[in-house]
């Protein structure tokens, strides 16, 4: 069963690296993860955090698939194509490098990180573009579009920006597919106040709706750059198919329902799904006036990004429905933005659902917030020095101030210190230390300190696995973190630089226990932090790198610490987390 996989790179691995073929396991907890496709919002809130969720279930035993790709088709790619004057497949293998060259340097865990310009994509697209055929979910229709005389095409909606027609919104940067604060879904011709590139034309719906002699001013691409073409856009009709959401309308809410209650979905993910289906179900276009695309069986379109995670895996492996046509053995866990909560919740399982097959859909799905920096949402233009990594809920805000403060506050003054201040005296020589060796505890059950420790340790486990178990990231984080704390007090609390003359076996409780809290964190930090609790691990004997569980599922005792020898010449690697300022 081992293959090559030929465009992953593990986590902490550098270039290619042959790896056996991930499948289910029957009697196994299996778990299918994937994440929104990149830029790098996406990397902060959504890559990342597919990566700590997934390697969370690693460490607990579980059977992963974690799966994502670069999102190569579609109209932006095309117009940068053009700036850079070369065809769009050299655009896409440029960046296809990048990005796996940035996900390799932060250590992502792809089982596959592959290319939705897969010749399985196209293949995966046309299988259910036929089934939704010959099942009638598709119609075709006749909408009116933006479009350049000057540059000969439509300009499309995502490209097109101007202030949000919902009433009670009025967001002034709302693209022409949907607006991202309120999350309607749009056609550029609707919004007010259209802009492209700075350049502004008020619409007034109904009234001077743009046409090629209007004389309004606007911006668009030319084989070459951007530049003022001297012609407005008009607005012409074109013809496309649409998936026939009302009429899936029943199936789908049931399975919604379902779904959102037996699954892990966060909060904002539900509020956004149920605003769509309050303002009811419309047929969504599933095609585009594209040259870069999937081509489908319609002389006139090219088919939207709506199979990108199956394509994918079929890259991975020919047996990709085991994953993916699995629902009983197989658990689905996606992460994506905020603005793409339709998608993931309504557009795809639609789409599925359509096919009449038995698809693995949706378990659960955690949303991030959009990331913004020093108070104003990012931008993927803008080029920016640092980010700052804060996941789930609240909209993500980066701050110098507070990253400065994450690093020296947690980091260096409570994980950091506890771990150097516990390895360093072992480290030190008999008379001052341990010798290197990792002293026995034999009474530690009737020590008073260590037994209240004990207690406090095991509820903040038990809550941490709750919360990953939920996919609540940064609780689980800031469970673990406060572990680290209660190592401290306990440490502090001991005063175990006088009981190592004065009590030599309290100080050996202490200090052995200590050592399990270390071990513990390693263990609990490896999702967030890996190549961390890989430096601590090193440090330590490898016979005691925990689990939360065997390789069955089943959750692991708690293990007695017997006596080991750490490594004294790596004892100097927590000493190099420096405070900033």
């Amino acid at each position: 069963m081992a293959e090559t996989d030929t465009e992953t790179a593990a986590s902490g691995q550098q270039g290619l690296k042959k790896k056996e073929v991930v499948l289910p396991v029957e009697g196994r907890r299996n778990v299918l993860v994937t994440s929104a496709l990149p830029h790098l919002g996406n990397l902060v809130g959504c890559v990342l955090s597919a990566d700590v969720y997934a390697s969370y279930c690693r460490l607990r035993g579980d059977n992963v698939l974690f799966v994502c790709g670069t999102d190569e088709y579609g109209t932006a790619t095309e117009t940068r194509a053009m700036e850079e004057r070369c065809s769009p497949r050299e655009i896409c293998d440029r960046y296809h490098a990048v990005h796996r060259e940035v996900y390799e340097w932060f250590g992502v865990s792809f089982d596959h990180f592959g290319r939705t310009s897969s010749p399985q994509q196209t293949e995966i697209c046309h299988d259910i573009f036929r089934k939704l055929l010959d099942n009638s979910w598709l119609s075709e229709n006749t909408i009116q579009q933006l479009y350049c005389n000057s540059c000969q095409r439509f300009l499309a909606d995502r490209l097109v920006e101007g202030s949000c027609p919902t009433k009670g919104c009025s967001y002034d940067s709302a693209r022409g597919d949907q607006c991202k604060k309120c999350g309607e879904l749009l056609n550029s011709i609707e919004l007010i106040h259209l802009y492209r590139f700075h350049n502004v034309v008020t619409l007034v719906p109904g009234k001077n709706q743009p046409n090629s002699g209007s004389g309004f001013p606007f911006l668009c691409s030319t084989a070459a750059i951007l530049q003022v073409c001297g012609s407005a856009p008009c607005v012409r009709d074109t013809d496309h198919l649409f998936l026939e959401l009302p009429l899936l309308k029943e199936t789908l809410e049931r399975y919604i329902q379902e779904a959102s209650a037996d699954g892990s979905w966060s909060q904002n993910a539900v509020n956004a799904t149920n605003a769509w289906l309050k303002g009811g179900l419309r047929p969504r276009c599933i095609t585009r006036d594209l040259k870069w695309g999937v081509p489908v069986p319609h002389e006139k379109c090219s088919m939207s990004g709506l199979t990108h995670q199956l394509g994918t895996s079929e890259c991975y492996t020919p047996e990709w429905s085991k994953w993916w046509k699995n629902p009983d053995n197989v658990e689905l866990y996606q992460f994506t933005g905020k603005d793409n909560v339709p998608f993931h919740t309504v557009m795809f399982p639609s789409t599925l659902l359509g096919t009449g097959d038995n698809w693995t859909l949706l378990k659960a799905i955690s949303v991030t917030e959009y990331l913004n920096y020093e108070s104003g949402k990012f931008s993927k233009i803008r080029v920016l020095e640092s980010l700052a990594m804060m996941h789930q809920i609240r909209n993500s805000l980066g701050h110098w101030a507070d990253l400065q403060a994450k690093l020296n506050n947690e980091l260096v003054n409570i994980l950091g210190n506890f771990i150097n201040r516990v390895l360093s005296f072992i480290a030190k020589p008999e008379g001052a230390g341990y010798g290197s060796i990792i002293p026995d505890a034999p009474h530690a059950e009737s020590h008073a300190r260590t037994q209240e420790i004990s207690e406090t340790v095991g509820k903040l486990v038990e809550q941490y696995i709750d919360a990953m178990n939920k996919v609540k990231l940064k609780r689980g984080l800031k469970l673990a973190m406060a572990l680290s704390k209660e190592g401290n007090a306990y440490l502090q609390g001991s005063k175990f630089w006088e009981l190592y003359k004065q009590d030599p076996v309290g100080c050996a409780t202490v200090i052995k226990t200590s050592i399990g809290l270390v071990y513990l964190l390693a263990c609990l930090l490896e999702p967030f932090m890996p190549s961390f609790s890989k430096e601590v691990l090193h440090q330590l004997p490898p016979e005691e790198h925990l689990l939360f569980c065997d390789g069955k599922g089943q959750r692991e005792k708690k293990k007695a610490l017997g006596s080991y020898t750490i490594r004294p010449q790596d004892r100097e690697t927590y000493t190099s987390i420096q405070k900033i300022g």
